[in-house]
């Protein structure tokens, strides 16, 4: 069987201000379409944050529809499980007419699991749907004090695994975090490891295919469990700058063997760091990449945004001044001492030198005395 994995769509996001529906709509009408006529899969699954948030853009809910439209036109089926950036009731709209189409969504926990079972040349592949949910929700149904994500998570996979007979090949859909991924900026964290779930819950599966974590990963591979995270087909923030976004194309043989391998995508835009001076990187080969700038001079910083627009990066989104490589340090009292009978002027740079540790750089003083000059006349 031939899967395309693919997750964190997040459709309507933004970075820094900055919409990405454009970008999402290149990518996925683009690239992703592609993919699925050269690739042929028997199935597309896509595991959760179908949206950025449970309200989403009416641009954004119209992208959805437009893709699984596309996608039921090549007879392709889709697995989607809701993610916990989704409103699982408004995802899960229509969920049972939808499947006549081959369309599967599992938004909310089900009594009984979600398995769907779907046919390749060597017979059945079980597929379960498991949905991005709180402990909580099934507190009620474990019996242990303790229930946290990983023993829900247990309960749940256990109750699952009942639908799926003894030596039939299995696929898990999930949204969560496995202990040992690495996650990004971009994601909505928890605090400490509440959230975490243990890669041996779904020991029993022959592909693991899971949404949550940004980057592309592999947390655990052998002959018969294959676990990983597709990733999310943009980079979502500049911490994700060094990610390599795309899909991962899977196949599982006769036997329940996978391979599984990252299948890059080329944005519309990259989202890159730079990091020079202002002078250098008003000097860089023009771009329309996202562009979070670091800047390691203070010695051209009025205006430095507008400039860099203006010369090599239209699409900057953000820039921040490092540490200084250039002024001349100083020791600074631990309060500010005011100073009698100086002029505005020193006062001025007395709360300067105080605040930024460093001697005022000539170019500010000097600019510094034109603004007061003007207020004197």
């Amino acid at each position: 069987m031939k899967i395309i994995h693919t997750a964190d769509w997040h459709l309507g996001k933004t970075l820094k201000n900055m919409p990405l529906i454009d970008d999402q709509n290149f990518i996925l009408n683009g690239e992703f379409m592609k993919i699925a006529d050269d690739f042929q899969p028997d199935a597309v699954i896509i595991a959760g944050d179908v949206y950025d948030r449970g309200v989403p853009p009416v641009d954004a809910v119209n992208l959805f529809d437009e893709i699984i439209f596309k996608l039921n036109e090549k007879k392709i089926p889709v697995l989607c499980i809701a993610g916990n950036h989704d409103s699982a009731s408004r995802l899960n709209f229509a969920g049972r007419l939808l499947a006549q189409s081959k369309f599967f969504i599992t938004a909310k926990l089900q009594e009984n699991p979600a398995t769907i079972t779907l046919q390749d040349k060597f017979g059945d592949v079980y597929f379960s749907l498991i949905p991005f949910f709180e402990p909580a929700e099934l507190r009620e149904k474990i019996s242990d004090e303790t229930v946290n994500a990983d023993t829900a998570n247990k309960f749940y996979v256990a109750e699952a695994r009942k639908k799926i007979p003894a030596g039939k090949r299995s696929v898990a859909v999930a949204h969560l975090f496995v202990t040992g991924g690495v996650s990004s900026d971009s994601e909505r964290k928890f605090v400490g490891t509440v959230e975490n779930v243990s890669k041996y819950n779904f020991s029993a599966y022959n592909y693991v295919a899971l949404g949550h974590l940004h980057k592309a990963q592999t947390l655990h591979s052998d002959a018969q469990n294959f676990i990983r995270y597709s990733g999310s087909p943009l980079k979502y923030s500049f911490d994700e700058a060094k990610h390599v976004k795309g899909v991962t194309l899977v196949e599982i043989d006769g036997a329940g063997k996978v391979t599984a391998k990252n299948f890059p995508l080329t944005p519309r835009h990259d989202v890159r760091v730079v990091k020079g001076t202002v002078n250098e990187l008003c000097r860089a080969e023009r771009t329309e990449d996202y562009i979070h700038a670091q800047i390691v001079d203070n010695k051209n910083a009025l205006s430095a945004a507008d400039r860099l627009r203006e010369s090599a990066f239209p699409n900057l989104l953000s820039l921040e001044f490092t540490a200084d490589l250039f002024a001349e340090k100083i020791e600074s009292p631990t309060k500010i001492v005011v100073r009698e009978g100086v002029s505005p002027l020193e006062h001025f740079i007395d709360f300067y030198e105080y605040a930024n540790k460093e001697k005022m750089p000539a170019a500010y003083r000097e600019a510094m005395e034109g603004v007061f000059k003007s207020l004197d006349r």
